[in-house]
């Protein structure tokens, strides 16, 4: 049964300016007539934006990458060349998986910092930020996840700053995952930034279950975006639109869970 997500500029908008930073500051205007699989936006002068109406249309793209290069060179006329695709869920949670089960072993000098450690910056950001955001709330997911029961099992690698400029594509697929100057060895929840920094709700909801969290764990990774988020949107979002606007989604997002 095919499904209908709500699509709208304000949508692409926001993907677009997550996902691809090198291109937030171009013009994006509604393409008519769209297709019947795909909603069609124009990005700037030559780029367009296809996102898809329902689920038989995800696929599309991945097979566009894989395929459309190898036949171009065979064809007379021009094909479209995709010049990247949205990091897949599915595949960041296969990451994240992989590296949480990987022996830590003996690597006390590794330990990262819980999330207590945060507490009196975290509230002093949200006193700071004012009216910018519901203080009410904040205060509440913060109590809630510092609240939240720790990790019952040994500690794991994280990388510990996996967020969108730290993902690589190649041929519009996730290829690579960079700069592990953060990486360390305890609570994998602070991975979870990537949830409330990339994804939207629906995307969000199919990470969670391939990375099959239990709520605790999911409650943590919560306080970790809000944490940095509100550490990096007063530090820089006065001086920095881009910043301001990304760290707005992440705490947002935190917030909506």
């Amino acid at each position: 049964m095919k499904t209908t997500p709500a699509i709208d500029i304000a949508l692409a908008r926001r993907l677009i300016d997550t996902q691809f930073p090198q291109w937030a500051g171009l013009p994006l205007l509604p393409y008519a007539p769209a297709g019947s699989d795909h909603v069609i936006y124009r990005l700037g002068e030559n780029l367009s934006v296809r996102l898809p109406r329902h689920d038989g249309a995800i696929e599309q793209a991945a097979k566009e990458a894989e395929w459309l290069p190898r036949l171009a060179p065979h064809l007379p006329l021009a094909v479209p060349v995709l010049v990247g695709a949205g990091a897949a869920a599915v595949a960041l949670a296969g990451f994240l998986t992989a590296l949480h089960r990987i022996d830590a072993g003996t690597t006390e000098d590794l330990t990262g910092r819980p999330l207590a450690t945060r507490d009196t910056s975290t509230r002093l950001a949200i006193a700071k930020v004012g009216d910018a955001f519901d203080t009410a709330a904040m205060t509440d997911l913060w109590d809630t996840a510092l609240a939240a029961p720790g990790r019952g099992g040994p500690p794991v690698w994280f990388h510990g700053d996996f967020h969108t400029g730290n993902l690589l594509t190649t041929n519009g697929r996730l290829s690579a995952v960079i700069d592990f100057g953060e990486l360390g060895v305890g609570d994998p929840a602070r991975d979870l930034i990537i949830a409330f920094t990339l994804m939207s709700a629906e995307t969000r909801a199919t990470f969670r279950t391939a990375l099959d969290v239990d709520d605790a764990t999911w409650t943590r990774g919560r306080g970790w975006a809000l944490a940095t988020g509100l550490n990096a949107y007063v530090s820089y979002a006065a001086v920095n639109p881009r910043v301001a606007a990304q760290t707005t989604r992440q705490i947002t997002q935190a917030l909506l869970g």
